[in-house]
């Protein structure tokens, strides 16, 4: 790292310590958790969706695979025709959206 950014950011925390900035911050004292399961996705990526998921947000691409799931099987308890083909085309539509967010996400984390 550059050493003048280096002091840069020294500079900041040391600041934002004495203006009492660093004080009760959520999880103080308490050990880190554990993310040995996000050692083989992108950093920026498990940085990103642990972000998202303290905010609550859930990505589109992960519930369009929740809907893509339960449409597949709700297509496999039909018997009526005309039931099974409008299935089939609520299947053919969420794998089409769900194929296209999940191509987004991956060329915008590239």
């Amino acid at each position: 790292m550059i050493r003048a950014f280096r002091n840069l950011i020294e500079r900041q925390l040391a600041k934002a310590q004495v203006e009492g900035q660093l004080q009760g911050l959520e999880g103080a004292g308490k050990p880190l958790p554990d993310r040995s399961s996000e050692t083989h996705v992108d950093a920026g990526l498990a940085a990103g969706l642990r972000i998202m998921a303290q905010a609550g947000v859930v990505p589109q691409e992960f519930t369009l695979k929740e809907q893509l799931a339960e449409a597949r099987r709700n297509y496999t308890g039909l018997t009526v025709p005309g039931q099974r083909k409008a299935a089939m085309a609520r299947i053919s539509d969420l794998e089409m959206r769900y194929n296209m967010a999940r191509d987004a996400r991956k060329s915008f984390f590239r």
